[in-house]
Protein backbone atom coordinates (compact mmCIF):
# COMPACT_ATOMS: atom_id res chain seq x y z
CA UNK A 1 0.00 0.00 0.00
CA UNK A 2 0.84 3.64 -0.24
CA UNK A 3 0.81 4.80 3.39
CA UNK A 4 0.86 8.43 4.48
CA UNK A 5 2.44 8.77 7.92
CA UNK A 6 1.39 12.00 9.62
CA UNK A 7 3.32 13.06 12.71
CA UNK A 8 3.66 16.38 14.50
CA UNK A 9 7.11 15.42 15.79
CA UNK A 10 10.06 17.58 14.82
CA UNK A 11 12.23 15.59 12.42
CA UNK A 12 15.04 15.13 13.11
CA UNK A 13 14.96 15.40 16.90
CA UNK A 14 15.84 13.40 20.01
CA UNK A 15 12.27 12.90 21.22
CA UNK A 16 10.94 9.38 21.70
CA UNK A 17 7.94 10.25 19.50
CA UNK A 18 10.24 11.17 16.62
CA UNK A 19 12.30 8.00 16.98
CA UNK A 20 9.21 5.81 17.25
CA UNK A 21 7.67 7.33 14.10
CA UNK A 22 10.81 6.60 12.09
CA UNK A 23 11.04 3.01 13.36
CA UNK A 24 7.39 2.46 12.42
CA UNK A 25 8.06 3.88 8.94
CA UNK A 26 11.07 1.63 8.41
CA UNK A 27 9.15 -1.47 9.57
CA UNK A 28 6.32 -0.72 7.16
CA UNK A 29 8.87 -0.37 4.36
CA UNK A 30 10.35 -3.74 5.34
CA UNK A 31 6.86 -5.17 4.86
CA UNK A 32 6.84 -3.83 1.31
CA UNK A 33 4.70 -0.70 1.68
CA UNK A 34 5.47 2.64 0.04
CA UNK A 35 5.84 5.25 2.76
CA UNK A 36 5.87 9.02 2.87
CA UNK A 37 6.14 10.88 6.16
CA UNK A 38 4.51 14.29 6.55
CA UNK A 39 5.85 16.40 9.42
CA UNK A 40 5.92 20.09 10.40
CA UNK A 41 8.56 22.17 8.67
CA UNK A 42 10.96 23.29 11.38
CA UNK A 43 14.10 22.97 9.28
CA UNK A 44 14.67 23.88 5.64
CA UNK A 45 15.61 20.41 4.43
CA UNK A 46 16.81 17.08 5.74
CA UNK A 47 18.97 14.73 3.70
CA UNK A 48 18.29 11.01 3.54
CA UNK A 49 21.86 10.42 4.72
CA UNK A 50 21.38 12.54 7.85
CA UNK A 51 18.11 10.77 8.67
CA UNK A 52 19.76 7.37 8.27
CA UNK A 53 22.62 8.36 10.58
CA UNK A 54 20.48 10.13 13.19
CA UNK A 55 17.90 7.36 13.57
CA UNK A 56 20.06 4.36 12.70
CA UNK A 57 17.90 3.48 9.68
CA UNK A 58 18.68 0.98 6.96
CA UNK A 59 15.60 1.99 4.95
CA UNK A 60 14.85 5.71 4.82
CA UNK A 61 11.29 6.83 4.06
CA UNK A 62 10.45 9.82 1.90
CA UNK A 63 9.96 12.88 4.09
CA UNK A 64 7.86 15.92 3.20
CA UNK A 65 7.98 18.90 5.56
CA UNK A 66 4.81 20.99 5.56
CA UNK A 67 3.92 24.48 6.82
CA UNK A 68 2.86 24.66 10.45
CA UNK A 69 2.23 27.76 12.50
CA UNK A 70 2.62 27.19 16.24
CA UNK A 71 0.11 29.91 17.12
CA UNK A 72 -2.49 27.90 15.16
CA UNK A 73 -1.74 24.87 17.36
CA UNK A 74 -0.88 22.71 14.32
CA UNK A 75 -4.42 22.91 12.87
CA UNK A 76 -3.04 24.29 9.61
CA UNK A 77 -0.57 21.37 9.49
CA UNK A 78 -3.42 18.85 9.82
CA UNK A 79 -5.09 20.15 6.67
CA UNK A 80 -1.82 20.58 4.80
CA UNK A 81 -1.03 16.94 5.63
CA UNK A 82 -4.42 15.67 4.45
CA UNK A 83 -4.02 17.57 1.17
CA UNK A 84 -0.49 16.17 0.75
CA UNK A 85 -1.73 12.64 1.45
CA UNK A 86 -4.30 13.01 -1.32
CA UNK A 87 -1.60 14.23 -3.71
CA UNK A 88 0.49 11.20 -2.73
CA UNK A 89 -2.50 8.98 -3.59
CA UNK A 90 -2.32 7.43 -0.14
CA UNK A 91 -4.33 4.28 0.48
CA UNK A 92 -4.07 4.50 4.27
CA UNK A 93 -3.29 7.21 6.83
CA UNK A 94 -1.14 6.28 9.81
CA UNK A 95 -0.94 8.94 12.51
CA UNK A 96 -0.44 9.82 16.17
CA UNK A 97 -2.79 12.82 15.92
CA UNK A 98 -6.48 12.25 16.68
CA UNK A 99 -7.27 15.32 14.55
CA UNK A 100 -5.54 13.81 11.52
CA UNK A 101 -7.23 10.47 12.19
CA UNK A 102 -10.67 12.08 12.26
CA UNK A 103 -10.17 14.22 9.16
CA UNK A 104 -8.72 11.19 7.39
CA UNK A 105 -11.83 9.14 8.17
CA UNK A 106 -14.07 12.01 7.07
CA UNK A 107 -12.14 12.05 3.77
CA UNK A 108 -12.77 8.30 3.31
CA UNK A 109 -9.34 6.89 4.19
CA UNK A 110 -8.68 3.82 6.28
CA UNK A 111 -6.84 5.09 9.38
CA UNK A 112 -4.43 3.78 11.99
CA UNK A 113 -4.27 5.98 15.10
CA UNK A 114 -1.46 5.31 17.57
CA UNK A 115 -1.90 6.59 21.12
CA UNK A 116 1.09 6.66 23.46
CA UNK A 117 -0.31 8.84 26.23
CA UNK A 118 -3.61 9.97 27.68
CA UNK A 119 -5.47 12.76 25.90
CA UNK A 120 -4.81 16.29 27.08
CA UNK A 121 -7.69 18.53 28.09
CA UNK A 122 -11.29 18.76 26.97
CA UNK A 123 -10.47 19.10 23.27
CA UNK A 124 -8.16 16.08 23.31
CA UNK A 125 -11.01 13.94 24.64
CA UNK A 126 -13.41 15.53 22.15
CA UNK A 127 -11.25 14.60 19.14
CA UNK A 128 -10.80 11.03 20.34
CA UNK A 129 -14.55 10.65 20.79
CA UNK A 130 -15.00 11.94 17.22
CA UNK A 131 -12.58 9.25 16.04
CA UNK A 132 -14.66 6.50 17.65
CA UNK A 133 -17.92 7.94 16.35
CA UNK A 134 -16.68 8.43 12.77
CA UNK A 135 -17.57 5.73 10.27
CA UNK A 136 -14.91 3.98 8.25
CA UNK A 137 -12.15 1.40 8.44
CA UNK A 138 -10.02 2.22 11.43
CA UNK A 139 -7.91 0.82 14.23
CA UNK A 140 -6.46 2.49 17.30
CA UNK A 141 -3.35 1.14 19.00
CA UNK A 142 -2.28 1.67 22.59
CA UNK A 143 1.08 0.65 23.97
CA UNK A 144 -0.25 -0.72 27.28
CA UNK A 145 -3.45 -2.01 28.82
CA UNK A 146 -3.01 0.76 31.39
CA UNK A 147 -3.27 3.35 28.61
CA UNK A 148 -6.50 1.81 27.35
CA UNK A 149 -7.97 2.19 30.83
CA UNK A 150 -6.72 5.77 31.13
CA UNK A 151 -8.20 6.74 27.76
CA UNK A 152 -11.54 5.12 28.57
CA UNK A 153 -11.58 7.10 31.79
CA UNK A 154 -10.74 10.39 30.06
CA UNK A 155 -13.14 10.01 27.14
CA UNK A 156 -15.91 8.10 28.94
CA UNK A 157 -15.95 5.64 26.05
CA UNK A 158 -15.76 1.86 26.27
CA UNK A 159 -13.52 0.89 23.38
CA UNK A 160 -14.37 -2.17 21.32
CA UNK A 161 -11.80 -4.91 20.85
CA UNK A 162 -12.53 -4.98 17.12
CA UNK A 163 -10.98 -1.55 16.61
CA UNK A 164 -8.36 -1.44 19.35
CA UNK A 165 -5.02 -3.22 19.56
CA UNK A 166 -2.57 -3.29 22.43
CA UNK A 167 0.71 -2.91 20.58
CA UNK A 168 3.79 -2.33 22.73
CA UNK A 169 6.81 -0.65 21.21
CA UNK A 170 9.44 -2.80 19.55
CA UNK A 171 13.10 -3.31 18.78
CA UNK A 172 15.36 -4.08 15.82
CA UNK A 173 16.77 -7.40 16.98
CA UNK A 174 19.29 -7.57 14.15
CA UNK A 175 21.18 -4.66 15.71
CA UNK A 176 21.71 -6.74 18.82
CA UNK A 177 23.03 -9.87 17.15
CA UNK A 178 26.63 -10.76 17.91
CA UNK A 179 27.22 -8.17 20.62
CA UNK A 180 30.47 -8.62 22.56
CA UNK A 181 30.54 -9.42 26.26
CA UNK A 182 30.71 -6.44 28.66
CA UNK A 183 34.52 -6.30 29.05
CA UNK A 184 35.04 -6.43 25.27
CA UNK A 185 32.33 -3.82 24.64
CA UNK A 186 34.01 -1.53 27.16
CA UNK A 187 37.34 -2.05 25.44
CA UNK A 188 35.88 -1.19 22.03
CA UNK A 189 34.36 2.01 23.45
CA UNK A 190 37.50 2.95 25.42
CA UNK A 191 35.53 2.88 28.66
CA UNK A 192 37.05 2.16 32.08
CA UNK A 193 37.52 -1.52 32.86
CA UNK A 194 35.54 -3.07 35.67
CA UNK A 195 31.93 -3.80 36.61
CA UNK A 196 29.63 -1.22 35.05
CA UNK A 197 26.06 -0.09 35.65
CA UNK A 198 24.45 1.48 32.57
CA UNK A 199 21.61 3.80 31.69
CA UNK A 200 20.56 5.05 28.25
CA UNK A 201 17.92 7.61 27.40
CA UNK A 202 16.60 11.04 28.27
CA UNK A 203 16.94 12.65 31.67
CA UNK A 204 13.66 14.51 31.96
CA UNK A 205 12.16 14.82 35.46
CA UNK A 206 11.15 11.40 36.76
CA UNK A 207 13.69 9.60 34.57
CA UNK A 208 15.96 8.77 37.50
CA UNK A 209 18.85 11.22 37.23
CA UNK A 210 18.81 12.01 40.95
CA UNK A 211 18.74 8.31 41.81
CA UNK A 212 21.62 7.58 39.44
CA UNK A 213 23.62 10.39 41.01
CA UNK A 214 22.98 9.09 44.53
CA UNK A 215 23.83 5.51 43.55
CA UNK A 216 27.10 6.53 41.94
CA UNK A 217 28.00 8.50 45.06
CA UNK A 218 27.31 5.55 47.34
CA UNK A 219 29.04 3.00 45.09
CA UNK A 220 32.42 4.57 44.22
CA UNK A 221 33.91 1.14 43.42
CA UNK A 222 31.44 0.66 40.53
CA UNK A 223 31.61 2.38 37.14
CA UNK A 224 28.47 4.11 35.91
CA UNK A 225 27.78 4.73 32.21
CA UNK A 226 25.19 7.36 31.35
CA UNK A 227 24.29 7.57 27.65
CA UNK A 228 22.05 10.30 26.23
CA UNK A 229 20.47 13.52 27.39
CA UNK A 230 20.28 17.04 26.02
CA UNK A 231 23.50 19.11 26.08
CA UNK A 232 22.07 21.41 28.75
CA UNK A 233 21.18 18.59 31.15
CA UNK A 234 24.41 16.72 30.48
CA UNK A 235 26.37 19.88 31.33
CA UNK A 236 24.31 20.34 34.49
CA UNK A 237 25.05 16.84 35.76
CA UNK A 238 28.71 16.99 34.78
CA UNK A 239 29.09 20.09 36.96
CA UNK A 240 27.37 18.32 39.86
CA UNK A 241 29.62 15.28 39.47
CA UNK A 242 32.73 17.47 39.42
CA UNK A 243 31.61 19.41 42.47
CA UNK A 244 31.00 16.14 44.32
CA UNK A 245 34.39 14.76 43.29
CA UNK A 246 32.80 11.72 41.66
CA UNK A 247 35.08 10.14 39.07
CA UNK A 248 33.26 6.83 38.54
CA UNK A 249 30.66 8.22 36.10
CA UNK A 250 31.08 8.43 32.32
CA UNK A 251 28.55 10.66 30.57
CA UNK A 252 28.56 10.40 26.78
CA UNK A 253 25.78 12.82 25.92
CA UNK A 254 24.01 12.10 22.65
CA UNK A 255 25.35 9.17 20.64
CA UNK A 256 24.15 8.02 17.23
CA UNK A 257 21.35 5.51 17.44
CA UNK A 258 23.48 2.95 15.66
CA UNK A 259 25.97 2.82 18.55
CA UNK A 260 23.44 2.44 21.37
CA UNK A 261 23.49 -1.39 21.35
CA UNK A 262 27.26 -1.47 21.94
CA UNK A 263 26.94 1.03 24.79
CA UNK A 264 24.20 -1.09 26.37
CA UNK A 265 26.33 -4.19 25.90
CA UNK A 266 29.13 -2.47 27.84
CA UNK A 267 27.04 -2.62 31.03
CA UNK A 268 26.78 -5.58 33.37
CA UNK A 269 23.48 -4.23 34.72
CA UNK A 270 21.10 -1.80 33.01
CA UNK A 271 18.81 0.52 34.97
CA UNK A 272 15.32 1.89 34.42
CA UNK A 273 15.10 4.17 37.50
CA UNK A 274 11.73 5.78 36.88
CA UNK A 275 9.85 7.71 39.54
CA UNK A 276 6.18 7.68 40.44
CA UNK A 277 5.83 10.77 38.25
CA UNK A 278 7.45 10.81 34.80
CA UNK A 279 7.46 13.82 32.50
CA UNK A 280 7.35 13.22 28.76
CA UNK A 281 8.91 15.69 26.31
CA UNK A 282 5.43 17.25 26.10
CA UNK A 283 5.42 17.80 29.86
CA UNK A 284 2.63 15.27 30.43
CA UNK A 285 2.97 12.80 33.31
CA UNK A 286 3.15 9.33 31.72
CA UNK A 287 4.09 7.19 34.74
CA UNK A 288 0.77 5.33 34.66
CA UNK A 289 1.10 4.25 31.03
CA UNK A 290 4.81 4.30 30.15
CA UNK A 291 6.13 1.77 27.63
CA UNK A 292 9.72 2.91 27.00
CA UNK A 293 11.54 1.87 23.85
CA UNK A 294 14.73 1.41 25.82
CA UNK A 295 13.07 -1.42 27.78
CA UNK A 296 12.95 -3.51 24.59
CA UNK A 297 16.51 -2.51 23.71
CA UNK A 298 17.71 -3.52 27.18
CA UNK A 299 16.00 -6.89 26.76
CA UNK A 300 17.58 -7.38 23.34
CA UNK A 301 21.05 -6.62 24.72
CA UNK A 302 20.83 -9.65 26.99
CA UNK A 303 21.90 -7.76 30.11
CA UNK A 304 20.38 -7.92 33.59
CA UNK A 305 17.72 -5.23 34.07
CA UNK A 306 16.79 -3.45 37.27
CA UNK A 307 13.57 -1.47 36.87
CA UNK A 308 11.28 0.72 38.88
CA UNK A 309 8.25 -1.31 39.88
CA UNK A 310 5.47 0.30 37.85
CA UNK A 311 2.35 -1.61 36.71
CA UNK A 312 2.75 -0.64 33.04
CA UNK A 313 6.37 -1.87 33.04
CA UNK A 314 5.19 -5.24 34.36
CA UNK A 315 3.06 -5.66 31.23
CA UNK A 316 6.36 -6.57 29.52
CA UNK A 317 8.92 -7.30 32.23
CA UNK A 318 8.42 -9.85 35.01
CA UNK A 319 10.32 -11.48 37.85
CA UNK A 320 11.92 -13.97 35.45
CA UNK A 321 13.59 -11.38 33.20
CA UNK A 322 14.18 -8.39 35.49
CA UNK A 323 14.51 -7.27 39.11
CA UNK A 324 12.16 -4.62 40.46
CA UNK A 325 12.67 -1.89 43.04
CA UNK A 326 10.35 0.68 44.54
CA UNK A 327 10.94 4.07 42.88
CA UNK A 328 13.33 6.29 44.83
CA UNK A 329 14.15 3.64 47.47
CA UNK A 330 17.89 4.24 47.24
CA UNK A 331 18.73 1.54 49.79
CA UNK A 332 16.85 -1.15 47.87
CA UNK A 333 18.36 -0.11 44.54
CA UNK A 334 21.87 -0.20 45.97
CA UNK A 335 21.36 -3.61 47.57
CA UNK A 336 19.86 -5.13 44.41
CA UNK A 337 22.61 -3.77 42.15
CA UNK A 338 25.38 -4.95 44.49
CA UNK A 339 23.78 -8.39 44.69
CA UNK A 340 23.64 -8.69 40.90
CA UNK A 341 27.18 -7.44 40.40
CA UNK A 342 28.37 -10.16 42.79
CA UNK A 343 26.45 -12.90 40.96
CA UNK A 344 27.43 -13.30 37.31
CA UNK A 345 25.31 -16.41 36.80
CA UNK A 346 22.19 -14.57 37.97
CA UNK A 347 22.97 -11.70 35.61
CA UNK A 348 23.35 -14.12 32.71
CA UNK A 349 20.12 -15.90 33.60
CA UNK A 350 18.10 -12.69 33.70
CA UNK A 351 19.65 -11.36 30.49
CA UNK A 352 19.11 -14.58 28.56
CA UNK A 353 15.45 -14.75 29.58
CA UNK A 354 14.89 -11.11 28.62
CA UNK A 355 16.43 -11.77 25.21
CA UNK A 356 14.16 -14.77 24.63
CA UNK A 357 11.09 -12.82 25.71
CA UNK A 358 11.76 -9.89 23.36
CA UNK A 359 12.13 -11.98 20.21
CA UNK A 360 8.43 -11.62 19.37
CA UNK A 361 8.46 -7.88 20.03
CA UNK A 362 10.13 -6.53 16.90
CA UNK A 363 8.99 -3.44 15.01
CA UNK A 364 8.25 -5.51 11.88
CA UNK A 365 6.08 -8.06 13.72
CA UNK A 366 4.30 -5.19 15.47
CA UNK A 367 3.44 -3.38 12.24
CA UNK A 368 2.37 -6.60 10.55
CA UNK A 369 -0.22 -7.12 13.29
CA UNK A 370 -1.40 -3.50 13.16
CA UNK A 371 -1.85 -3.34 9.40
CA UNK A 372 -3.85 -6.57 9.53
CA UNK A 373 -5.95 -5.21 12.39
CA UNK A 374 -9.60 -6.27 12.39
CA UNK A 375 -10.83 -2.73 11.97
CA UNK A 376 -8.95 -2.34 8.67
CA UNK A 377 -9.85 -5.65 7.03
Amino acid sequence: MKIAIITNSRIPSLTANSIQAMKVAQALMQLGHQIRIFAPRETESVSRESLAAHYGLRLVPDLELLPSERHLKRFDFIFHALRAAKKFNAELIYTWLPQSAVTGLWAGYPVVLEMHADVSGVMGAWWLRRFWQAKGRKVMTVTTSALRIALERSTRIRFTDESLLIAPNGVELEKYDGLPNPPEARRQLNLPAGLTVGFTGHIYPGRGADLLFELAGQMPQVNFLWVGGTPELVDFWRVKLTQAGMINVTMTGFVKHESIPLHQAAADVLLMPYGRSISASSGQDIAEVINPMKMFEYMASGRAIVSADLPSIREVLNDENAVFCEPNDIGKWKAVIESLLADESRRRELGAQARRDVEQLTWVKREEIIIRGPGLV
